[in-house]
């Protein structure tokens, strides 16, 4: 059984998926904390509202070969993560430690959310069609 072709479970893959990116992101952010004229990044905010529409848009077959295929882009939309210039460093980096390292924690605790809900989904999954769900 192909877990992703079921909406609930392509939608927290996706989020952890959003999360594993935006771990990369505050890491950037962290390792140019020096770097002259770095300005923080921060991936635009999951929305959960419109990710859920996504996946209950049914795809168009193509009856032709000449048909235009429709696709979307796929890649990170990036929003600048610094708010404002109250703590700029003299060489221009606005990249503030404490609020990186408050991002990373956050996200990392957000990551196991997601991924301890993946478990219970598949162990529920499980129980219902009859194979027991007290396993990982």
């Amino acid at each position: 059984m192909d877990l992703s072709k079921l909406g609930i479970f392509r939608l927290m893959r996706d989020k952890m998926a959003w999360h594993g990116q935006r771990q990369e992101v505050l890491a950037q952010n962290i390792a140019n904390a020096d770097t002259p004229e770095f300005k923080p990044r921060d991936l635009v905010d999951f929305d959960f509202r419109k990710e859920m529409r996504k996946a209950s848009q049914m795809d168009v077959a193509a009856t032709s070969a000449q048909h235009l295929s429709g696709t979307i882009p796929k890649g990170a939309d990036f929003k600048d993560g610094a708010r404002g210039a109250y703590e700029t460093a003299p060489d221009g980096n606005q990249v503030v430690l404490e609020e990186q390292m408050m991002k990373l924690g956050q996200n990392a605790v957000d990551y196991q959310t997601i991924t301890n809900l993946y478990r219970k989904q598949l162990a529920m999954l499980r129980t219902a069609i009859g194979r027991g769900g007290g396993g990982q």
